[in-house]
């Protein structure tokens, strides 16, 4: 059964990224909206915000890579609703595949577009003057921590993707998570905010991502947000997985 899962999901993740590769427009639209953001912020905005010795582009954009995983994964939503309209799901039902290889593959190819638009954006962030001493274990970390967030983001967009009833349902709910990094500490200190402001910043999972990356590129300690990124991660993962799931059965029954 798990080579028959392994082998369905890698023939149907090919065919996932054969439409991506026929549509680089979604890559390039995803990822442009994020660097207009870091573009503006670092040179309208960033001599106004002080963030001590550390360059802007280096505070913000922890938050500038989040942003443009919350705006990836809407593309994952809409591919599935797709699916869903054009009646590939129920050819596949009645071919003898694994199930549960149809949703693995639409995550898989969210893992693989987010990751080609997360170098495009750290490339634009290193031509504007991002620097980091960063070793190569904490680049890993950086990578395994954005691959898990992305992971936990395509997970709950699954399941829009399968019920929705419009094209603009199904990715509209990836605005209030790309949203949620102007309420962490991506691109001010949160200890300038207003109370409840500042304690809903401090206590939501954005915040103590982004502070762990933060941490990684200035090879300065993560202390504890490192393991409250990773379980708000993990946290996410579960719960939307096992929603998802259930979603999924309840479509296909």
């Amino acid at each position: 059964m798990s080579k028959h899962f392994f082998g369905d999901t890698t023939v149907l993740l090919g065919r996932s990224l054969r439409h991506i590769i026929r549509s680089p427009d979604t890559i390039i639209t995803t990822a442009v909206m994020p660097i207009a953001m870091m573009l503006l912020f670092v040179y309208v905005f960033g001599g106004a915000i002080n963030t001590g010795s550390e360059s802007y582009v280096s505070y913000m954009l922890p938050g500038i890579l989040l942003i443009t995983i919350a705006s990836g994964i809407a593309y994952t939503a809409y591919r599935l609703f797709v699916d869903m309209k054009g009646g590939i799901f129920e050819r596949f039902q009645s071919m003898p595949i694994a199930r549960s290889s149809v949703l693995w593959a639409h995550v898989l190819t969210s893992l693989v577009a987010n990751l080609i638009s997360l170098v495009v954006v750290a490339l634009v962030a290193l031509l504007i003057g991002f620097r980091s001493g960063a070793g190569p274990l904490a680049w890993l970390a950086v990578a395994g921590i954005l691959m898990l967030f992305t992971l936990a983001l395509t997970w709950i967009a699954v399941i829009p993707g399968l019920t929705a009833k419009t094209m603009e349902g199904a990715s509209a709910f990836s605005y209030p998570l790309m949203f949620l990094p102007f309420l962490s500490s991506a691109f001010v200190p949160t200890d300038t905010m207003p109370g409840p402001l500042r304690v809903f910043a401090e206590n939501q999972p954005v915040t103590s991502i982004v502070n762990a990356i933060r941490a990684l590129f200035t090879e300065q300690p993560v202390g504890t947000d490192l393991w409250i990124a990773l379980a708000w991660c993990v946290g996410i993962i579960v719960v939307a997985y096992a929603l998802a799931m259930n979603t999924y059965r309840r479509k296909i029954s």
